[in-house]
């Protein structure tokens, strides 16, 4: 097969495996498009679990993910931190991830600069949330992970952080900084790690409220997959609408080749 160099930027849940089952075929999808000479990147709204877990489990199902590949919200969280200065988190985060910001966490008498707002499934409690309100009154920086309204597993959909994002907002008046998809900052900080711009890349994925908006928005080459929550978004897929359509991912590298695109 001829090279193509095209930057995929590549959806996790709901593309790669969905309510916890590895998509047929996404292994040698992930192969064929190194193959054809792809740039990868995987990007996921995940923010119940640190990249390591994330990057382990992708490996116990065959798909290759390399250092440097993965882009989570937590992943742009940490930069988003480093680079304010001084601060003093509250993370309302799962218990797994709270590590992972305990270097921004500062004495209890310091002020709190900025609310974490992710996956908090075994932390969140009334007090946690008043808690994140009341320094979001008193000036602290709501920062949403993502704003997900659901997600699937093999039991079925479960609530999503936009949720507790969206009560925090509503409660405080204070508007969050979005660091997931579908933020076009989120996007940047992806495709310029493969050294290309939002609008050269393509991004495939099942949400068409994250994944296809966010490539639209940005002039991205968007392919929407069968998969995941696509049977669920007819209505939101009626005025979002992707450049391709297929089946699942393990017809995409056929469709980066048939295209002659060069990234």
């Amino acid at each position: 097969m001829a090279t193509s160099g095209a930057t995929i930027l590549c959806d996790l849940d709901g593309t790669i495996y969905s309510s916890g089952v590895t998509v047929a075929g996404a292994g040698e999808a992930i192969r064929e498009l190194r193959e054809l000479g792809c740039v990868i990147r995987f990007l996921t709204n995940t923010d119940s679990r640190p990249e390591e877990l994330i990057v382990s489990d992708l490996h116990a199902r065959g798909i290759d993910v390399r250092p440097g590949e993965l882009f989570t919200p937590v992943t742009a969280a940490r930069r988003y931190l480093a680079a304010a200065g001084p601060v003093n988190v509250l993370p309302v985060v799962s218990s797994v991830l709270l590590e992972s910001f305990a270097p921004y966490v500062g004495r209890d008498s310091d002020p709190i600069t900025h609310v974490i707002a992710g996956d908090a499934r075994d932390t969140l409690s009334y007090p946690l949330l008043d808690a994140a309100f009341r320094a979001l009154r008193a000036g602290a920086q709501l920062i949403a992970l993502q704003r997900g309204r659901y997600f699937k597993r093999a039991d079925g959909d479960h609530i999503d952080t936009g949720a507790i994002v969206a009560a925090l907002e509503y409660s405080s008046g204070s508007p969050a900084v979005l660091l997931g998809k579908p933020s076009q900052d989120f996007l940047r900080l992806a495709a310029e790690s493969a050294g290309a711009e939002p609008h050269e890349v393509w991004i495939a994925g099942d949400d068409a409220t994250t994944d296809i908006a966010m490539g639209n928005a940005a002039g991205a080459t968007t392919v929407q997959v069968r998969t995941g929550k696509y049977p669920d978004q007819a209505v939101e897929r009626a005025t979002i609408r992707a450049v391709h359509e297929i089946d699942s991912i393990a017809s995409l590298p056929a469709l980066v080749a048939a295209s002659g695109f060069r990234a």
